[in-house]
């Protein structure tokens, strides 16, 4: 149950008759930022007393008569000039959570009423380059809303629309053609084709900064000179490509599997699977009909020789086919709408894609709704920049683009080091084997830069840190997974079965009154652990996993607060020692839960 939820349906009808607009107040039903003034707050009297007229007080004192909840809440209390408070009793408490804890698969998340289909795009490398820093953010956040739109009951499918027949297999084809090491292409095809195209965008690079004739004594102004046209021949190179030529086809069909393979080697480590990659080239055959169809029906015109889309408040169309007859992303976009809406029929379509592509979406999803695709929710899940230590785009001493893979390394290395160190550390000596160390170290160091990534809020810029990412506390994965970890060896010491213990006849009971700091570090893990569905609705509800990590975080720091003033295992009672362990064992599953829905593993041992 959704407490939050659950609370405004009872605010709703309570306000019925007292405004025809209940839900537009009911954003003020808020979890209580301080105990003393109850687990809930509500703040609604203010701003509809200043609408009706009335005085929030003596209308929050009306609001209360009509409102129903003596089943889950104590009276409700009024404050200042008409804050409701609500505190939920303690036995309603205990009967929510006594039914979690029998609930092994879904932990009380009751799946949604009214199911949608979702299509998620996310990730979408260019298949010929090797993925860098800036594909973490798409890939990581896509995945984690595909997981937690599947397990609150949704159809969530998974779309990689790679990039695999753009401009950059022309710069890659000409590259081959005219600068290729074949010993290195045998030895590791991948890299040579990455070299390829560099050097070739190096060159133009180059040659729009100086004249063809500059030659500074560069390899790259030598070559310039050497290639004066480079540009205009890779782009040759791609409409060769396009139009079935036979010797680039081959190359293409030669290059891709070795690229895809690359590609797929890093997703498996990261943890991430598609149910479908229908890259660019799926849809080459259906662009000339696109831009037929929008051709006929009046939604595109000719403009200087191009056929563009255009749009009353933007100065710049949306060009779907250039002059030289070459189509463009937004054509290929166009198609894939047409396409997953025929095949799908989703209510939804999230593309998972850097803030900088704003403009284009606002084209696109207006295009698609002119075109006819005017039900569905389209949604560009935008997100910020990862920016180095300078505060700038991370990269690469030398200033390039940095490879996802060598971040991949580097954490998993740093998380060794931790690892190995925490290990070493124990009173009684290390208790892990080295294999089994280097197996936590890549599960710690790969969740630190998922979890770094989707702790920020998506549409923010934030600073690339290892230390920060790998820290064993603050709102980190090794946090977290430490805390899942201390909940297990309690169990592990103690050589208590947890899943005997979820079908015993052992109850949820809090301390007695008298024990007060114990008794409200019991109740508040036990509220944290009720607010999970409410977190998981917060995160469906915007596309926003930081409010999934930010709920995580403060579960683990409540029970880090009942685990420092409640003794588990020499509990006074077995009654006592039995509904602590229920509690600690529903703490490390719903943590459990939580990061498999942001993609990440834990570990038994640290």
């Amino acid at each position: 149950m959704n407490i939050i939820a659950e609370l405004k349906s009872r605010f709703r009808a309570a306000l019925t008759g007292l405004t025809d607009s209940p839900d537009e107040y009911l954003d003020q039903v808020r979890p209580s930022q301080d105990p003393k003034f109850g687990d809930y707050q509500v703040n609604l009297a203010m701003p509809l007393g200043k609408r009706l007229k009335r005085p929030p007080r003596n209308l929050a004192a009306d609001i209360v008569r009509r409102l129903d909840v003596a089943d889950i809440c104590h009276p409700p209390e009024i404050a200042g000039p008409g804050f409701i408070n609500l505190r939920l009793k303690d036995e309603w408490l205990v009967r929510r959570l006594s039914a979690i804890v029998r609930d092994t698969d879904r932990l009380g998340i009751e799946p949604v009423e009214d199911p949608r289909t979702y299509v998620i795009d996310f990730s979408a490398p260019n298949v010929a380059k090797p993925m860098h820093v800036g594909h973490i953010r798409s890939t990581v956040i896509g995945d984690a809303l595909c997981r937690t739109l599947r397990f609150l009951g949704h159809k969530a499918i998974s779309d990689n629309h790679i990039g695999d027949w753009g401009t950059q297999f022309g710069m890659i084809l000409y590259g081959y053609k005219h600068f290729l090491d074949a010993e290195a292409c045998k030895n590791n095809p991948v890299r040579e084709l990455a070299r390829l195209y560099r050097l070739v965008r190096r060159i133009i690079e180059h040659q729009e900064k100086h004249s063809a004739d500059g030659n500074d004594g560069s390899e790259i102004a030598r070559l310039s000179h050497e290639h004066p046209d480079i540009n205009a021949a890779a782009l040759e190179e791609t409409a060769k490509l396009h139009a079935g030529d036979a010797e680039n086809r081959r190359l293409w069909e030669e290059f891709l599997p070795k690229c895809e393979d690359e590609i797929n080697r890093v997703y498996n480590r990261l943890g991430v699977h598609f149910d479908h990659t229908l890259g660019e080239s799926f849809y080459e055959d259906r662009l000339a009909g696109v831009v037929d169809e929008l051709l006929a029906k009046g939604l595109a015109q000719q403009s200087d020789g191009a056929i563009c889309i255009f749009f009353a408040d933007q100065d710049a169309p949306m060009i779907v086919r250039k002059q030289d007859g070459a189509f463009l992303y937004a054509t290929t976009d166009l198609a894939t709408i047409r396409y997953r809406m025929e095949t799908w029929r989703p209510d939804a379509i999230l593309y998972v894609v850097d803030h900088r592509q704003s403009l284009h979406f606002q084209q696109l999803f207006a295009a698609a709704k002119r075109w006819g695709y005017d039900k569905v929710e389209f949604q560009h899940v935008s997100f910020g920049t990862v920016l180095g230590e300078d505060n700038r785009p991370f990269k690469t001493r030398s200033g390039d683009t940095v490879g996802l893979e060598s971040l991949l390394d580097e954490a998993v290395r740093r998380a060794a080091e931790i690892v190995s160190a925490n290990d070493d550390a124990k009173p009684d000596g290390p208790e892990i084997s080295p294999q089994k160390r280097a197996e936590i170290a890549e599960g710690v160091g790969i969740a630190a830069l998922k979890y770094a990534d989707l702790s920020q809020n998506r549409t923010s810029d934030y600073v690339f840190s290892y230390d920060k990412m790998l820290a064993m506390n603050g709102n980190t994965a090794t946090y977290m997974q430490y805390a899942y970890a201390r909940v297990r060896s309690i169990f592990a010491k103690g050589n208590f079965d947890a899943g005997a213990l979820r079908t015993s006849d052992a109850a949820i009971n809090f301390t007695p009154p008298d024990k007060k700091a114990e008794r409200e570090a019991e109740r508040a893990l036990a509220l944290e652990l009720l607010r999970f569905a409410e977190a998981l609705d917060l995160t469906a509800a915007d596309y926003r996993p930081n409010q999934l990590t930010a709920y995580l975080f403060e579960l683990a720091n409540r029970y880090s607060t009942f685990f420092e003033h409640c003794h588990v295992l020499r509990a006074e009672s077995e009654p006592l020692r039995e509904s602590r362990l229920l509690l600690c064992d529903l703490t490390a599953r719903t943590i459990q839960k939580g990061l498999e829905l942001l993609g990440i593993k834990v570990v038994e041992k640290m």
